[in-house]
């Protein structure tokens, strides 16, 4: 009996280790594809943003207090920059928010990197027409939602999600703003 017992371990040893040495190389196999696709995704986003560039903004990073600062340059002068900002104040979780600003600290555009927000109701926040009341607004701007005496409409029956992208988005500019446009 115990033969046989160490027999079963032995053979489910030899099970998991080929199992983690496939599941290793299926990593190194698709890990770039998958890093290249999210770059591929985050530049869309960028575009978005700071409409006009000609480098990687991407690639050229600085950072302040521990965040990225994304800038955008054509024909090597910076056009904008862009930063992410978060806010946990959405109905269903963190909202993650791209902000492009320009050298003067206007808003170029945002873009909503990441929700979970109710289909039909609070991912209204993906509404390019929606998005674009942020444009030309900076930090003396009123970012907030009507509701709350702002300049931002918010949608009927969905209050909370873009209060928290305003949120995110007033953090942003405060960033940006504190880093000196990242100069």
């Amino acid at each position: 009996m115990r033969d046989k017992a160490i027999g079963m371990v032995i053979v489910l040893t030899l099970i998991s280790t080929l199992s983690a040495f496939i599941l290793a190389g299926v990593n190194e196999l698709t890990d770039a594809k998958i890093k290249e696709a999210y770059r591929k995704d985050f530049l869309k986003g960028l575009t978005e943003v700071l409409p006009g560039f000609d480098n990687e903004p991407d690639r050229e990073v600085k950072e302040y207090n521990g965040n990225k600062i994304y800038i955008g340059r054509k024909n090597g002068d910076i056009i904008g920059y862009a930063v992410q900002s978060r806010s946990a104040k959405g109905y269903a979780g963190d909202i993650v928010v791209l902000v492009g600003v320009d050298t003067a600290g206007k808003i170029l555009g945002i873009e909503i990197i990441k929700h979970a927000e109710t289909p039909g109701l609070g991912n209204k926040i993906e509404d390019p027409e929606w998005k674009n009341s942020f444009k030309d607004k900076d930090i003396r701007s009123n970012i907030h939602v009507t509701k709350d005496g702002g300049e931002i409409d918010s949608f009927s029956g969905a209050t909370i999600s873009p209060r928290a992208v305003c949120e995110a988005v007033r953090d942003a500019l405060k960033l940006m703003n504190e880093a000196g446009g990242a100069k």
